[in-house]
């Protein structure tokens, strides 16, 4: 085993209760199977991580970071990542943005959500933000190997996650009509 491949294995469900140290079962609690304390009545509810990521617009190309790390290392995507407990969304992504391409951003709204069903670590709620580079040096920072622009009949082919193809869809939607995904 790699020294990363360990982050690539899904959590394992609790056993034992957070709350008491009682040993979890499964019962049906929301019209769900799920696991659940006999004594304090905790419910273990397996929730999506967020995340978020933005879309930054260059002579009409878009940044995109190639992975360094897994899962699936070398492909592209947004630059993105998972939400800490202290942030906002836009906490995050002006964060997120920085550690993996040195720039400093300007959020100028939500571009769309999406669920990431498919990262072998966990699902994810993903918030795009449509943003503006307002500062810093374009440089492949924290788990990003590269960073390029792409024009929009230009992406690679080898983009990381479905949530990722899909903002790339949206975008290109959005560019031809100037609707928002959604709209």
């Amino acid at each position: 085993m790699s020294s990363d491949e360990h982050k690539l294995v899904k959590a394992h469900p609790h056993s034992f209760c957070p709350w008491c140290a009682s040993h979890l079962v499964k019962k049906l609690s929301d019209g769900r199977e799920r696991l659940v304390c006999p004594n304090c009545d905790f419910i273990w509810y397996r929730n999506p991580i967020p995340a978020t990521g933005a879309i930054l617009c260059r002579d009409n190309a878009i940044l995109l970071v190639k992975r360094k790390y897994q899962p699936r290392v070398g492909d592209w995507c947004f630059p993105a990542g998972f939400m800490e407990y202290d942030e906002s969304p836009t906490e995050c992504c002006i964060r997120e943005l920085k550690e993996e391409t040195g720039l400093d951003i300007s959020i100028t709204r939500l571009f769309w959500n999406y669920a990431g069903h498919d990262d072998p670590r966990s699902n994810a709620v993903l918030m795009i933000y449509l943003a503006d580079i307002i500062g810093g040096k374009l440089i492949a920072g924290d788990d990003a190997s590269e960073v390029a622009f792409f024009a929009l009949d230009k992406i690679p082919s080898n983009i990381a996650f479905q949530a990722h193809r899909e903002t790339i869809a949206d975008y290109k939607h959005f560019v031809a009509t100037g609707h928002l995904p959604g709209e």
